[in-house]
């Protein structure tokens, strides 16, 4: 069965290169990606994108994670999605559901 990301990762990335963002977790990975003349914004967890990408980005991503979800419903099914999701947090080990809920909550 397919995680969500599978659904979403490539669309991810090809909205990212035509938002010139890129990944830097280091001042010399940003120095090596960044274009000259270009104004930059961090939008959280290493991802930056051009000033006047930002809000295109943004919403492009929101669909494409839209588009995924409901892809993985149409190919899984909701009780197969949650089931899924129960054993990738080790619900069944943990008897712990919480963490489980929130991601599918998101």
């Amino acid at each position: 069965m397919k995680y969500l990301s599978h659904y979403i990762q490539a669309k991810q990335t090809q909205a990212f290169n035509e938002a010139g963002a890129f990944f830097a977790f280091s001042n010399k990975q940003f120095d090596e990606a960044k274009k000259e003349g270009v104004k930059y914004a961090s939008l959280g967890m290493g991802l930056i994108c051009p000033v006047d990408n930002v809000k295109q980005l943004m919403t492009r991503l929101d669909s494409i994670a839209q588009e995924g979800i409901a892809e993985d419903i149409e190919e899984n099914g909701k009780k197969a999605i949650i089931r899924r999701e129960l054993f990738n947090h080790e619900c069944f080990y943990t008897n712990d559901i919480c963490d489980c809920i929130e991601k599918l909550e998101g």
